[in-house]
């Protein structure tokens, strides 16, 4: 990874903050007793770079609270949810149509009447700009349109409506239960066909039964008891069917699609009744209904996938830090858990309307304009057992590419509370270690026949596996990077309060430290990452030091 570049050490907080860092002989003495004795700042909106004059008499109350330093009403509570169980239902096919041909000196026409239209189909994408499943929480059930019915001189029904589901870029996507009336009735006939079991069918196969037919409207018991039906059609799946993804389905949308995927096919319509004429019956006066749609349930789990993550204690200034690098109105405040669910904000490195601040380029060539930080709540000690917010939010930290743990300065020794936070994250790694063993384990039992299966197969035929919901087949697993084998650095934050020199220098000597391999890891794991580990100090309510970030991000982003 290239080094940090030494210019952009001149605009952080310090040359002004900590002169004890510098060189004496750079700073003359007026200028070194002005900076040793500079009082502590008031968490106030700085109206002048001159400290002497106080703010402008003009400025109306209600309007001195700035982006950094709001109000406690000025703030946005946007809704989230991380997790949420969906069904998903295709459209219905629509009924086919029993008409004949009326025309003037034609007295009894032929069968004109329509086929039935397909349902709609329901597809998924995962799409930029989304950052919450409370949407989809809501709603709970999503349906297609159900297609129209035929209708007479052969005009055939509409196509349902498609539903499009937008989830945000990484989205897991696992089946629960799945109900597909289209296959069941295809492997039922197939069954029949294998055994040559008639008696298996539900009825006989010229009988009338309301489910499936449509007969002509007025026809009266008596004449609906003599009427000749023929045998059902077969059971029809759309052709769109082949481009669904393999039952039970698994997904891990962790890149912006392009284009939709389906997901459920919609059913076919039923068939006019000119599709039963024959020889005998020229005027048929039955039609078939259109087939049902298939319903998945699935379960949506959100792992936030950001760029870079804000790891910390409550009240470390993590809310403040996405204020100043983002245009977040994350809520802010002095006391601890004032971000209850995670913050998703927007790093603009290209505004389009000048030079761009960072000028990076991703892995297909594209300019990089943008990227991502993702404000989790505060952690606790214990937070792996989940106490505080714990496992709640803690899996949020698997889907950042790069992390950035915040200390305050103010609030103690700094090494002990990166130590801290750093035995969390690894000892919630080691859980879900052990959690993704026993469900492999789990996923690997196989079925395996009895001894009395050991005959020729022949014999027993393929009813000697039992019939089940989900496939045998392991489910394959999410792969992601170790949160110890992640880029990360330290911010330290509230560096523009008094007493905090000392503190910086001995995290910045202990980050030295753990770089050349001196002092271990703090994750205590073998192979966690530890290549230029750096700090960088900021003032996150002054809005200071902060340019240095997203550079370094996007340096840390090419590891």
């Amino acid at each position: 990874m290239p080094q940090i570049r030494p210019s952009f050490w001149g605009s952080t907080l310090t040359p002004f903050l900590y002169p004890a860092l510098l060189d004496a002989a750079l700073l003359g003495s007026a200028v070194r007793r002005c900076l040793l004795h500079r009082p502590p700042p008031l968490r106030t909106r700085c109206y002048s770079t001159i400290t002497d004059h106080a703010p402008p008499q003009s400025v109306p109350p209600e309007s001195r609270s700035s982006h950094l330093d709001p109000t406690p009403d000025n703030y946005s509570l946007t809704p989230f949810a991380d997790r949420c169980i969906l069904t998903i239902e295709a459209g219905a096919g629509g009924h086919g149509c029993v008409s004949f041909l009326r025309e003037k000196y034609i007295e009894e026409g032929p069968a004109n009447g329509g086929d039935g239209g397909s349902g709609g189909n329901v597809y998924i994408q995962a799409v930029r700009g989304e950052t919450s499943l409370h949407k989809l929480a809501r709603r709970r059930l999503i349906k297609a349109g159900r297609g129209r019915n035929g209708q007479g001189t052969m005009k055939g029904g509409e196509r349902g409506a498609d539903i499009v589901i937008t989830v945000p870029v990484g989205t897991i996507v696992r089946e629960i239960q799945r109900r597909d009336p289209v296959e069941e009735a295809i492997q039922a006939q197939r069954t029949v066909k294998r055994y040559g079991q008639e008696e298996l069918a539900e009825e006989d196969p010229g009988s009338y039964r309301k489910g499936r037919w449509l007969v002509f409207p007025g026809m009266v018991p008596t004449e609906l008891n003599r009427m000749a039906f023929p045998a059902l059609p077969p059971p029809r799946k759309s052709h769109l069917a082949a481009l669904q993804p393999p039952a039970p389905i698994w997904l891990d949308l962790d890149k912006h699609m392009e284009t939709p995927m389906l997901v459920a096919a919609g059913s076919m319509g039923g068939l006019g009744n000119p599709h039963f004429v024959t020889s005998n019956q020229s005027r048929p006066k039955m039609a078939t209904r259109g087939d049902e749609g298939m319903q998945i349930s699935v379960q949506l789990e959100l792992k936030i996938l950001a760029d870079l993550g804000l790891v910390g204690l409550p009240n470390a200034g993590k809310s403040t830090l996405l204020r100043a690098l983002s245009n977040s109105r994350a809520r802010i405040g002095s006391w601890a858990f004032t971000t209850l669910q995670p913050n998703v904000g927007t790093v603009v490195l290209d505004n389009h309307k000048g030079r761009p601040k960072v000028i990076k380029r991703m892995r297909d060539g594209e300019l990089r304009d943008n990227f991502t930080v993702a404000d989790v709540p505060g952690l606790i000690e214990d937070a792996h057992l989940d106490k505080g917010l714990g496992l709640g939010f803690l899996r949020h930290i698997e889907r950042a590419a790069v992390l950035a743990f915040v200390i305050d300065l103010s609030a103690g020794d700094a090494v002990e509370a990166l130590k801290l936070l750093w035995r969390e994250v690894s000892e919630y790694e080691t859980l879900r270690g052990k959690e993704l063993n026993a469900e492999t384990e789990r996923r690997m039992v196989t079925y395996r026949p009895s001894a009395r299966s050991a005959a020729p197969k022949e014999d027993v035929g393929e009813l000697d596996s039992p019939t089940l919901n989900a496939s045998l087949e392991p489910l394959p697993f999410l792969t992601s990077t170790p949160i110890s084998s992640k880029p990360w650095f330290v911010v330290a934050s509230k560096a523009d309060l008094s007493d905090t020199q000392e503190n910086y220098k001995a995290l910045q000597q202990y980050l030295e430290d753990v770089k050349s391999n001196t002092q271990p890891h703090p994750s205590n794991r073998k192979h966690a990452w530890r290549r230029n580990v750096c700090s960088v100090p900021v003032s996150a309510i002054r809005a200071e030091g902060v340019e240095v970030i997203p550079q370094l991000v996007m340096d840390l982003l090419e590891e």
